[in-house]
């Protein structure tokens, strides 16, 4: 059975569906944080036109902070496998790198960003705008963000987040808010 997440924002609503058979360890941890509202308040922090739309930094409930796009899920923290058992996020909050779906970063694709490093990964994705190849873990470039889910209504939403007038560090001079994310099957 499908696993999709739904993100009522500001400019409107998107749904995602996980690529839970390719990717089950990091759909389970962001679906995870979608179920204990992490999300939920988080504003888009970084919004780059003809690249992706980045969010998931427990800082940037406060849009103005300059720590926005520096942190990550609980230190320590734990989340249930979709095979049933418990895995537990690093001293950083942070999860395993995933590279088993050879998913490319096409538009609209969700994929998980980082630092550069391994397993630096843990709250903040970022939904591509165009076709960053680039990005995939397969292609042997220096980058390296598995592709774990797919928009799949409210492109339009994410078209609109993407036009929004940004500042310094590419954040949107207007808040793109997450009001709330939720999970489903259907």
């Amino acid at each position: 059975m499908p696993i999709y997440a739904t993100f009522e924002t500001t400019m409107g609503t998107f749904k995602v569906q996980f690529y839970d058979k390719e990717m089950p360890y990091t759909t389970a941890a962001i679906s995870n944080l979608v179920e204990t509202k992490f999300y939920d308040g988080l504003t888009f922090h970084r919004v780059i036109k003809g690249f992706m739309c980045q969010f998931g930094c427990p800082y940037s409930k406060d849009p103005t902070s300059r720590r926005a796009g520096t942190g990550g899920p609980p230190p320590n923290s734990s989340f249930k496998g979709l095979d049933g058992k418990t895995y537990q996020r690093d001293s950083g909050g942070n999860i395993q790198d995933e590279h088993k779906g050879k998913i490319s970063n096409k538009p609209y694709t969700l994929s998980m960003a980082n630092t550069g490093a391994p397993n630096s990964g843990g709250s903040q994705f970022f939904i591509n705008t165009a076709h960053n190849s680039f990005l995939d873990y397969f292609t042997g470039g220096q980058s390296k963000h598995p592709v774990f889910g797919v928009v799949v209504e409210g492109k339009d939403v994410i078209d609109k987040i993407e036009g929004t007038p940004t500042g310094q560090g590419d954040k949107p001079r207007t808040p793109v808010v997450v009001k709330s994310a939720t999970i489903s099957t259907k």
